[in-house]
């Protein structure tokens, strides 16, 4: 049996036999009573010292190349959807950083200096800094592994200062002229905007939605892919197109309860579709997440509600959770967190207004019990 990444083998006869591919694509053959000797001829043969020279005889790659290169075996590794982020961050901001200012290797200086750039760019929300950093530290991560300045280098990678900003969420009011616009808008699609209020659903879970999907003997909808826009790298880097794929993390495939209303509507449009139509667009190809936002601005707009992101509405239906006593496991898996503490993180000011409500109970607890049996 060969040692592990060598073509060197220990024979039948005790001797050791090495083998070496050459040009011509025949096998040149070493021997020696022992692997040390075996690997030494090998080591000093006229093929392994052109092989050795024709190697030396190719550039370096500078940190640029560095950049592009991991981005380019990022393209076979991940999801569609995370690699689009990945090329924008990388080529918007990361690489041009490198190009522009003529750095051949990536040194704590650069890193320092990157850094220090993203946390001064006043026109990027901070989310939008944290995740170019982020990815940036994914990059160097792999690119610089095992290297000797691998740590000194990350430790320069911080994000911005101060926290994340609070949730965005709809008053009771606002979610009630929104329902009312939605099912009661010419576009039958708008429905798809209070099923996200009642369930938590992402848009591109929304989108990728079939009628195979809906379960009426149990009443639960299955949250089964995804779909979003992403780069198409066999048409061009201009191009887009839809991409369905598997939602954003393993937890995310979960099975959510309908509420009764809208199990009775959707119940009611099942018959007129195959099981392999999606439910928004009514065929077999997946609704753009980008039209439904589109239609999303127009119900805002007719219910003479503020602008927000669509995202507003997941946000919404963890908020009225949390307001009706829903524990936060429950909250966490319906939403499809891969954690519990990113549900805690991302709600905290919700829970900390559950926790007041909490203690105001002792307080009345208190407060009867002291009428009931004044303390002497």
């Amino acid at each position: 049996m060969p040692r592990r990444g060598e073509n060197i083998y220990k024979r039948k006869d005790g001797r050791w036999e090495g083998r070496l591919l050459k040009k011509d694509g025949k096998y040149q053959y070493f021997y020696d009573s022992s692997y040390k000797g075996v690997k030494e001829k090998m080591k000093h043969s006229p093929e392994t010292k052109k092989s050795k020279k024709k190697q030396d005889a190719v550039p370096a790659k500078d940190a640029a190349g560095l950049l592009e290169a991991w981005l380019e075996d990022t393209a076979q590794r991940v999801k569609p959807s995370t690699y689009d982020s990945y090329y924008r961050c990388m080529n918007k901001y990361i690489i041009p950083f490198y190009e522009n200012n003529k750095y051949s290797r990536i040194t704590e200086e650069s890193v320092f200096r990157f850094t220090k750039l993203m946390k001064e760019e006043t026109d990027l929300a901070d989310s939008s800094r944290r995740k170019i950093l982020a990815i940036f530290k994914i990059a160097l991560r792999e690119i610089l592994k095992g290297s000797p300045e691998y740590i000194a280098i990350l430790e320069q990678i911080k994000p911005p200062k101060g926290g994340e900003k609070e949730v965005e969420v709809f008053s009771m009011k606002d979610q009630r002229l929104i329902e009312q616009a939605a099912l009661h808008h010419e576009d039958k699609r708008a429905i798809g905007v209070v099923m996200c209020f009642y369930t938590g659903i992402r848009l591109g879970e929304l989108c990728a939605l079939k009628w195979k999907d809906l379960d009426l003997e149990t009443g639960t909808l299955s949250v089964n892919r995804t779909v979003s826009r992403v780069r198409n790298l066999e048409d061009g880097e201009d191009k887009t197109m839809l991409f369905v794929g598997s939602p954003k993390s393993r937890k995310s495939l979960r099975k959510i309860p309908l509420p009764e209303f809208l199990l009775q509507r959707l119940k009611a449009k099942r018959g007129e579709f195959d099981e392999e139509d999606y439910i928004y667009s009514g065929n077999q190809q997946p609704y753009d997440p980008r039209r439904f936002q589109k239609l999303y601005k127009r119900i805002l707009n007719q219910a003479g509600v503020t602008d927000r992101k669509f995202h507003a509405i997941r946000h919404t239906f963890a908020t009225r959770a949390l307001e009706l006593g829903v524990d936060i496991k429950t909250i966490s898996e319906l939403l499809g967190h891969s954690s519990v503490s990113i549900t805690l993180n991302i709600y905290a000011h919700s829970l900390m207004e559950q926790k007041k409500a909490a203690i105001e109970k002792f307080n009345d607890l208190y407060e009867f019990n002291a009428k009931k049996q004044p303390l002497l």
